[in-house]
């Protein structure tokens, strides 16, 4: 017992030393952190101030001649070697004659005009630049860049005289849906070997929106949903505007909706019976999991279900519905058609998610009560079973359609229990199979 006594004696010292030589360690590290925070600031007040400038206009072939240079001058000083000392020569020769490629200062107005902001796939997306030469002199021949995506054009501009004006056309190819990042506009000076690179930004950038194919689906959706002047349901109500029948007056009805005419021809009280009319609130369940499309072309299937959707869309926006579009990435805002456009274009699959359809048509019950008729938008990766067990999410009363997208297929027309089943290969096809779905 006293040798384990004595040896938790000593253990509980070292424990207590410990603890003491880090907190003693921790207290000099902060003095030491308070003495140099002074010389850090001045360290980076000189960094921002002198050597900014010489890094920033580095190219990374730039950075791989200044270090050689200054390995050879050291090597060369250290053990005498003529080689070295020469390689370190050449190097800095080559440095010091690339500072006379930038320097140099334009005095130019610069303006980026896009023709239009918002296009749809496969639309020319024009643009114009503008270049000024606002100087008293003539000005040099000077290169502008226009960043483009992950991209950029290059303009070549010519000598101008003082106050000329030229300008340059282009078009931005269009194939893909994107939000594309344009601008901002640099003049960019650089040496011939591009060792050092200088640029000066002229204006702002702005986001090019290219929008998912479209297809018109005019009268194509108005067969099982309209507004309140709409078709009517099996539904019987005692307020509402699709007259339907008369029937006996029983204690508790309106009187505002009792049938005189009838009544005094019977004898007895009657009151209008009417049909309930659904209210127009279209629902999309949009699946970016790209395990539910063909593994074959699963990305154009996606793409092909985003277009789907944005059809369907702009026709409901166009008739005053009300719309709700959900995905794995949450909803798109749909407040007008140009928001719902913008985010359906913003919108991107991945190839593994942990959500898949049933648990976007899940979400959408849950989030749009008042849907009157829900569209599930997938491809062929989604099973039956899977469909019906989204289907079984859908509240009682919802008209229910599954949109499986795989390009090239033929369509077809299948239903699950009460779930109508879709499959699409071609947009163009869509409104022909919303026709035969709500035959």
């Amino acid at each position: 017992m006293n040798r384990r006594a004595k040896r938790s004696t000593r253990i509980t010292k070292l424990n207590r030393r410990a603890e003491k030589s880090l907190t003693m360690a921790g207290e000099a590290l902060e003095v030491l952190r308070e003495y140099l925070r002074p010389a850090m600031s001045r360290a980076k007040e000189f960094s921002s101030r002198y050597l900014a400038p010489i890094t920033s206009v580095l190219s990374p072939l730039g950075f791989v001649l200044l270090g050689t240079a200054v390995l050879l001058w050291i090597l060369g000083a250290s053990f005498g070697w003529q080689e070295a000392l020469l390689g370190a020569f050449m190097a800095s020769l080559l440095l010091v004659a690339s500072v006379g490629f930038i320097l140099g200062r334009s005095e130019f107005s610069v303006e980026l005009d896009l023709h239009r902001t918002r296009v749809a796939v496969g639309d020319r997306a024009v643009g114009a630049l503008q270049v000024q030469n606002k100087a008293s002199r003539s000005s040099a021949p000077a290169m502008m860049e226009l960043p483009v995506g992950h991209g950029a054009a290059q303009f070549r501009i010519p000598r101008l005289d003082s106050q000329e004006i030229h300008e340059d056309l282009f078009t931005i190819p269009t194939q893909r849906r994107q939000v594309l990042d344009v601008g901002p506009v640099r003049s960019v000076r650089q040496d011939p070997f591009a060792i050092l690179r200088r640029q000066v930004k002229w204006t702002d950038s702005y986001e090019l929106f290219i929008h998912p194919r479209t297809t018109a689906l005019a009268g194509s959706s108005a067969g099982f949903i309209r507004d309140l002047e709409g078709m009517p349901t099996s539904d019987l109500s005692n307020s509402d505007v699709s007259f339907h029948a008369l029937r006996e007056y029983q204690s508790g009805d309106d009187r505002r909706h009792i049938h005189w005419k009838s009544s005094a021809r019977t004898g007895e009280l009657m009151v209008r019976q009417f049909e309930e009319t659904r209210r127009s609130h279209l629902a999309l369940s949009l699946s970016t999991n790209l395990e539910e499309y063909s593994q074959q072309h699963a990305e154009e299937d996606f793409e092909l279900a985003v277009s789907v959707a944005a059809s369907i869309g702009q026709q409901a926006v166009a008739e005053q519905r009300k719309l709700a579009i959900l995905t794995q990435q949450g909803p798109v805002r749909t407040e007008s058609g140009r928001m719902m456009m913008d985010g359906l274009t913003r919108i991107e699959a991945a190839a593994s998610l942990r959500e898949n359809l049933v648990d976007v048509v899940r979400h959408t019950a849950d989030t749009v009560p008042g849907a009157s008729v829900i569209f599930f938008l997938t491809g062929t990766g989604t099973s039956a079973k899977a469909l019906r067990e989204a289907w079984m999410h859908v509240p009682s009363g919802v008209r229910a359609i599954a949109i499986r997208c795989e390009s090239g297929t033929e369509p077809t027309r299948s239903s699950i229990g009460e779930l109508t089943v879709l499959s699409l290969g071609k947009l163009d096809e869509l409104g022909l199979m919303l026709r035969k779905a709500v035959a």
